[in-house]
């Protein structure tokens, strides 16, 4: 289990940041990502955005203002490259609500997790990291924390369950009440159910258990963040 202190600080945000702020400069601007076609320059574009842009991160959540926010981040990914990664690597500006720690570790321990992964694991040569044991236990309370929000277009029920560290499991969905259909189990390491729970479906070295029909109706729902 996480402690009262990882769950306190932002140190595992600040981290992440600044780790891919180097793989941006690593790969330029021009490298795959996970993030549907994003090239990396785009990916700056859109962290650029979310945290100097209030009017426009709320598009990222909320469907009415998704045009607007993809203007916004289109406009900034016509910024150089370098000076984008630079404003993401300093951190969000002081109006930013990102900018006050307790937001930070909220709203961007998994964003820059998963956008970290997102560069990494679009290279042909990935391996998965070999993680600070707190930091994947901080990873599995947010997966458990957020699973019912994450998994909420399943049509069947779903049971998270931790393979590295302590181990555990969480159902953070429950079955349908007309009994149709059951309930699937993902079995996977701490990061590796985040980034599934963040629709990184094909990169995420996760388990799939449960009934055949069960697992077809939760192979087509649409988990993209």
């Amino acid at each position: 289990m996480a402690s009262p202190q990882d769950l306190l600080d932002n140190r595992w945000a600040k981290a992440e940041r600044q780790s891919l702020c180097d793989l941006l400069l690593e790969y330029g601007p021009d490298a795959p990502t996970l993030c549907g076609d994003w090239n990396t320059h785009q990916l700056a574009g859109h962290l650029v955005a979310r945290e100097s842009r209030p009017d426009a991160a709320i598009g990222i959540t909320f469907s009415p203002m998704a045009s607007w926010t993809a203007k916004v981040e289109e406009q900034y990914s016509q910024r150089p490259y370098t000076e984008l990664v630079e404003k993401v690597r300093n951190g969000p500006p002081i109006w930013s609500p990102f900018k006050f720690p307790t937001a930070d570790r909220i709203a961007n321990t998994e964003e820059y997790f998963v956008h970290l992964e997102d560069v990494r694991r679009a290279q042909p040569d990935w391996e998965p990291r070999d993680l600070d044991p707190a930091f994947s236990n901080y990873l599995w309370e947010l997966t458990q924390q957020r699973g019912r929000m994450m998994f909420r277009k399943s049509p069947v029920g779903v049971i998270v369950e931790r393979t590295d560290g302590a181990g555990g499991e969480k159902q953070v969905k429950s079955a349908d009440s007309t009994g149709n259909l059951g309930t699937v189990r993902i079995k996977g390491p701490a990061q590796e159910l985040v980034l599934y729970s963040f629709g990184r479906k094909a990169h995420a070295n996760v388990v799939i258990e449960g009934e055949p029909a069960d697992i077809e109706a939760f192979g087509q729902t649409d988990l993209s963040v």
